[in-house]
């Protein structure tokens, strides 16, 4: 412990933000070391009337300060507080005095009220009249100075002081009266003070002349002295004083009262007006005042008026207990704190005196602490001992104050001190790697699996954070594709993974404790993604397209197991749910043809006769072995002929009867684009919109076009007869080209490697033949297709 005290004066009512004094630079600190050390101010009182600066080390106003109602009338008028600062403890007093100014004017109690006086015409020259003192809160130079009494031929001041250094006036009768002559005096009393500027106070005094009384009642006692006891109950009688009056009659009856007085005594004690008798009216507090001073009127009825002052003397009872406040303390303390350590700053206070204020202050029972005494009223609670957390982690500390009262009064307090702990071990995981497993497509935000590692410290030390470490998965940070919960462990996704892309994550987890310095472990964990049948069969021949007829042709004279075609599809799933079955779905005749189940090879199962009819449609439908299962239809048209103009006669059957039902349309269309012109003007566009886009169809039904088949390269017949597994290794795009008439031919025609294919188009009487046969096909996979038209 460091300890200091400085002292700093400065007058009152000064701004708030002025600055007292450089404590830094006083107290020889450095600006980092208030910082540091928390520096703060530490007051009893309620009122904060400064304020530390820490970031300039200056100590300024914080608070309207005014000498009056901090000290009232004592001099020199100041107040102190402690700066503390921490690692290590340091504690200063700081004692600020406030000097007065002079900001009030000296006040008479009843300023507003006329002084009344009566006063008997034989009243002797020298008789005294005590008037109203007035109040100035000032003090000193700046207090009440002196009485001015406006011009008179009958009365002058006369100026008294009160042992306590204020001032009292009495008026004093200079030249015998005449009530004939002056039956009423007006005059003014001004109180003024000493201050620069000089200010002041007047009450006006308004006399009446009496007629014949000329005694004045008289105290057995100029001064009454009497001693009581704080908290004496109310209405407790204390003295009683005496007055005497030589006239007699009406003008020898006396009554008493309480002249005004300064402070709060007039509000403590009252008297009997008859029998003189003052009595406990009021709180008698030792700790606020310890003597009161009033002064008492005898008045006859004649008015004329004597005075005495009484005197109280208060004395102490042990009735405040020891108040304990808390300055500062630390908790935890770390266990490896060495015994003289500083656990606790105490301020202690007992409000009475002597030895009812004198104070003892102890630990209870047998802990390893002791308290040891620093400045006035503050004691350090150090530790006695070494700590050892894991035999005792937390103390219950009771610290009790004892006065030495005749009855001792006592306070206690109970700090709750926990002992931390040293971060001696590091988290430790309940497997060397773990693995975990999700299925593809999974919702983002799913969790993934949940690390967990323990740590035997406690508290902080022991709290543990989960960290992913900074690794990369496919070139991208491992953090885009999982993430990892840093309380619980929980291993969350952050995408949707898809098995076809990515198979696996392997990812490191790190356990951190919180200790410092902080103390970590690693685990690895595997992801492994498991495959969703997710993605249906993909068909790659024969292609399905919207424009021209292919179709596969099959002589009549095809005997049994004839390969028509091959349907090859694929599915970019893996395992079993890209294991790919073919079924026949619907066929013209059923009997004619069959699906391989597994390669998909159609093939004829009874000799063609020549009642097959020569357009075959058939529906395949390709399917995985996924649960729950997907699929993909491929429709496959066959013609069953010998020669192509067999075929083109049945596919261009309906085309010729067509050109006069479009005629007949064209004028229908043309007189309801007539008659909508009457009504709609907006219609006009539309129509015509059509009218047009129907006039490009006549175009292209007009039109010759040949339409020119495109085949998948690298299909390939690993036997070369037709009866193999073909494969098509990529995905092929087929463009065709069709008239608008092409309509009434709902099949496109393709052919395996070794048959031929026939491609048509019924609007029109020629006909293109590509035969080519299947060994140029394997043999010569990229070579360009020779297209020859036979007219």
């Amino acid at each position: 412990m460091v300890g200091g005290q400085i002292r700093y004066s400065i007058p009152e009512e000064m701004k708030k933000g002025s600055v007292i004094g450089n404590v830094a630079q006083d107290l020889g600190l450095d600006l980092k070391r208030l910082r540091s050390g928390r520096a703060r101010i530490v007051t009893g009182e309620n009122i904060h009337y400064t304020e530390l600066k820490t970031d300039k080390g200056t100590l300024v106003v914080n608070e309207r300060i005014d000498r009056e109602q901090l000290c009232g009338d004592v001099t020199p008028c100041s107040f102190s507080f402690e700066v503390i600062l921490e690692n290590p403890m340091e504690l200063h007093r700081i004692t600020v005095e406030v000097l007065d100014i002079n900001d009030h004017a000296p006040v008479f109690p009843n300023k507003d009220e006329s002084i009344r006086l009566e006063i008997s015409e034989s009243a002797v020259v020298g008789v005294q009249f005590p008037l109203q003192s007035a109040d100035d809160l000032d003090v000193g130079q700046n207090a009440l100075q002196d009485y001015v009494l406006s011009p008179n031929e009958n009365f002058i001041l006369k100026q008294h002081s009160n042992p306590d250094g204020s001032k009292y006036v009495e008026m004093v009768l200079q030249k015998p009266l005449d009530r004939e002559r002056y039956p009423h005096f007006s005059l003014k009393l001004i109180a003024v003070d000493g201050g620069t500027p000089q200010r002041s106070g007047t009450v006006n005094i308004d006399v009446t002349v009496l007629d014949a009384n000329d005694n004045a009642p008289v105290f057995n006692q100029s001064v009454y002295k009497a001693a009581v006891i704080e908290n004496t109950a109310k209405g407790t009688k204390i003295i009683t004083v005496n007055a005497t009056d030589a006239d007699s009659g009406s003008n020898g009856l006396i009554t008493y009262s309480l002249s005004k007085t300064k402070g709060s005594a007039a509000d403590i004690f009252n008297i009997d007006e008859n029998t003189g008798t003052l009595s406990v009216s009021g709180q008698l507090d030792y700790e606020k005042d310890r003597k009161y001073e009033v002064r008492v009127e005898a008045k006859d009825q004649g008015g004329l008026t004597g005075t005495s002052k009484v005197i109280f003397d208060v004395f102490d009872v042990n009735d405040n207990s020891p108040v304990i406040n808390i300055m500062s303390f630390s908790s935890p303390v770390s266990e490896a704190a060495l015994p003289g350590t500083t656990i606790a700053i105490l301020n202690i206070k007992d409000a009475d005196s002597d030895k009812n204020g004198q104070i003892k202050c102890s630990v209870d029972g047998k802990l390893p602490f002791k308290i040891e005494s620093s400045l006035t009223n503050y004691y350090n609670l150090i530790s006695d001992q070494p700590f050892d957390r894991e035999s005792v982690s937390e103390y219950n500390i009771t610290i009790t104050a004892t006065d030495f009262g005749s009855t001792p009064l006592s306070s206690s307090t109970t700090l709750h001190l926990k002992i931390s702990d040293v971060n001696d071990n590091a988290p430790l995981f309940d497997k060397n790697s773990y693995s975990a497993y999700i299925t593809e497509n999974n919702s983002p935000g799913v969790s993934i699996f949940a690390v967990s590692a323990k740590d035997s410290d406690w508290n902080q030390n022991a709290r543990i954070s989960y960290i992913l470490e900074d690794t990369q998965i496919t070139g991208s940070p491992v953090s885009t594709y999982v993430s990892l919960n840093s309380e619980t462990g929980v291993l969350s996704a952050i995408r949707s993974f898809d098995y076809e892309q990515i198979k696996q994550l392997q990812l490191v987890v790190k356990a951190q404790d919180g200790g410092s310095p902080p103390l970590s472990s690693n685990v690895t964990v595997k992801v492994m993604i498991q495959d969703q049948n997710d993605n249906p069969p993909q068909v790659l021949y024969p292609v399905q397209t919207g424009g021209s007829l292919v179709a596969e042709m099959v002589p009549r004279s095809a005997d049994v197991g004839y390969l028509v075609t091959k349907v090859v599809a694929v599915d970019v799933d893996s395992g079993q749910n890209a294991w790919l079955s073919y079924k026949l779905q619907k066929a013209t005749d059923r009997a004619l043809f069959e699906v391989g189940l597994q390669n998909g090879e159609i093939r004829t199962i009874r000799q063609v006769n020549d009642k097959d009819v020569v357009k075959q449609r058939l529906t395949v439908i390709v399917e995985d072995n996924g649960q729950p299962s997907r699929s993909a239809t491929v429709i496959v048209n066959v013609a069953v002929a010998d020669s192509f103009p067999e075929v083109l006669s049945e596919f261009t059957d309906f085309t010729h009867d067509k050109e006069y039902n479009d005629n007949l349309t064209f004028y229908l269309v043309l007189a309801l684009a007539v008659v909508s012109f009457l009504f709609i003007t907006c219609l006009v566009v539309i129509i015509s919109v059509k009218i047009y886009r129907w006039r490009q169809s006549r175009i292209l039904y007009h039109s010759s076009l040949p339409v020119i088949p495109y085949y998948p390269p690298r299909y390939s017949d690993t036997l070369g007869t037709g009866t193999g597994t073909g494969t098509l290794q990529h995905v092929y795009n087929y463009e065709v080209c069709r008239t608008n008439d092409s309509r009434k031919s709902d099949c496109k025609f393709g052919r395996a490697g070794s048959q031929n294919v026939l491609i048509m188009d019924p609007s029109s009487t020629g006909t293109m033949q590509r035969i080519q046969c299947e060994r140029s096909i394997l043999d010569e996979p990229d070579s360009p297709v020779e297209v020859s038209p036979i007219i």
